[in-house]
């Protein structure tokens, strides 16, 4: 069955599918065999590769719990700890990040349910998303999620190779737990930060589910 893939990648797939078409056909024209193959080969891995990049399977949550923060993204765990956000949450929060790297699924979804307050796009470097800084230099969109009182922040960063980052959500939007929202193009992280009281569930160097992995449970009575 052919896999579905993502809506944010649409233009994208189109360039390379018709690129590879061209290619294909000018192998055509040129005399050699061995021309030809190469020509045919890198089409064939353009069109495969570009087509496995923007797939978007459907995903169910693992739990039903209001309270639970979803994992915005598929990648692996790479910091779980304190910090400081003065943007949305404006205190001391606990943070979740997750590297994406380009074999991984980049549909980015809603990590918990409510209504979008806070959206802000910052322009920035573009240095490895593994890296610590990258989430306070490189490029970057923030968004602020109140849900039951509480505030969530989720930034979309940038990498090394990602350029575009796609968020379509609006200020005021409301939103589900799981929800497709967007995507970073071609290798990117993620930082999920939660209130300082919530319980993480996860720890470094776990791999995660965008729409089915719980990062924690925010803290209620």
């Amino acid at each position: 069955m052919f896999p579905k893939l993502a809506r944010y990648g649409s233009d994208v797939i189109a360039v390379v599918l018709i690129s590879c078409v061209l290619l294909v056909l000018l192998s055509f024209l040129i005399p050699g065999r061995p021309v030809k193959m190469i020509l045919d080969l890198v089409a064939l891995f353009a069109a495969g590769f570009t087509l496995y990049f923007f797939r978007d399977p459907d995903r169910t949550p693992l739990t039903s719990d209001e309270y639970a923060v979803i994992a915005p993204a598929d990648g692996k765990v790479v910091f779980v700890g304190e910090t400081e956000e003065p943007e949305f949450l404006k205190s001391s929060a606990k943070m979740v990040s997750i590297f994406m790297s380009p074999a991984n699924v980049h549909v980015n979804r809603i990590p918990i349910s409510g209504t979008v307050k806070f959206l802000k796009y910052i322009k920035g470097e573009y240095i490895v998303a593994f890296d610590e800084k990258s989430s306070e230099r490189n490029e970057r969109m923030l968004v602020g999620v109140e849900s039951r009182g509480h505030r969530i922040l989720f930034k979309q960063i940038a990498g090394f190779i990602a350029r575009r980052i796609v968020c379509e959500l609006k200020d005021g939007q409301s939103v589900r737990a799981g929800e497709r929202f967007g995507m970073i193009k071609f290798g990117s992280r993620v930082d999920v930060l939660l209130p300082l009281n919530s319980e993480i569930n996860v720890r470094v160097g776990e791999k995660t589910s965008a729409g089915s992995t719980v990062l924690g449970i925010l803290r209620h009575e």
